[in-house]
């Protein structure tokens, strides 16, 4: 996370983590709220907040339906998938989770 998701923040961003217990570990909370944001808990067994699940649903489907046979198929249809997602429906996808007054909607 220090070398991936720290160093793209901004201040005033907002991290929505699960209850994963290494999202909790030691100096996670700190590293994001030194680039000024802020950290959101989910609360506990509730997928339906969490904006990712909707990715995930979407790549499953689309993987399901590609039937790819071989790791170089697999990867080339995951990318493909990731293609798919426009900016517009990833918002639709953190509105729909009841972020819809967060910041981070309209960027």
């Amino acid at each position: 996370m220090a070398n991936t998701l720290v160093p793209t923040l901004r201040p005033g961003d907002t991290v929505v983590l699960d209850n994963l217990c290494v999202h909790k570990v030691s100096g996670v909370r700190e590293a994001v709220e030194a680039a000024g944001a802020r950290l959101l808990f989910l609360p506990p067994y509730s997928p339906e907040f969490n904006p990712i699940e909707q990715v995930f649903a979407k790549l499953k489907a689309v993987l399901r339906g590609a039937a790819a046979r071989t790791v170089t198929d697999l990867h080339q249809t995951i990318q493909d998938a990731f293609a798919r997602f426009t900016p517009q429906e990833c918002r639709n996808f953190v509105t729909a989770a009841g972020y819809e007054d967060d910041a981070a909607v309209t960027t």
